[in-house]
């Protein structure tokens, strides 16, 4: 299933490669981490790797790498302002729980790879 982007995330992304002024994609992944086990990372892609999967979204680039595609397939992400802050929100349906502080989660069976 594909990874999609809100329009409010693509906007987002699409004005933060401008402002680096290079990059080609929006870069997502997983690592272990937290109390629950997993945590996603973000990063802006300069180049396609061979392990990458690509995906396009609001006529905006996403890189996946195939060791956290499983985790992470079939998500959207959305950007928010809340408050002072902003952030990047996932709507992933593999994640099984999310620990109390909201950082970490953990996925479901099916989704182990």
């Amino acid at each position: 299933m594909p990874i999609t982007l809100t329009e409010n995330a693509a906007k987002h992304i699409q004005q933060q490669l401008a402002k680096r002024g290079k990059g080609s994609a929006f870069r997502i992944g997983i690592k272990k981490s937290g109390c629950s086990g997993f945590s996603y990372v973000f990063d802006y892609a300069d180049e396609i790797l061979p392990d990458d999967q690509l995906f396009e979204s609001h006529k905006t680039k996403i890189v996946v790498d195939i060791n956290s595609l499983p985790y992470v397939d079939g998500s959207q992400i959305d950007f928010a302002k809340e408050g002072l802050n902003s952030v990047f929100k996932f709507i992933n349906p593999n994640i099984d729980n999310t620990c109390g502080c909201g950082d970490s989660f953990s996925v479901k069976e099916s989704a182990k790879i």
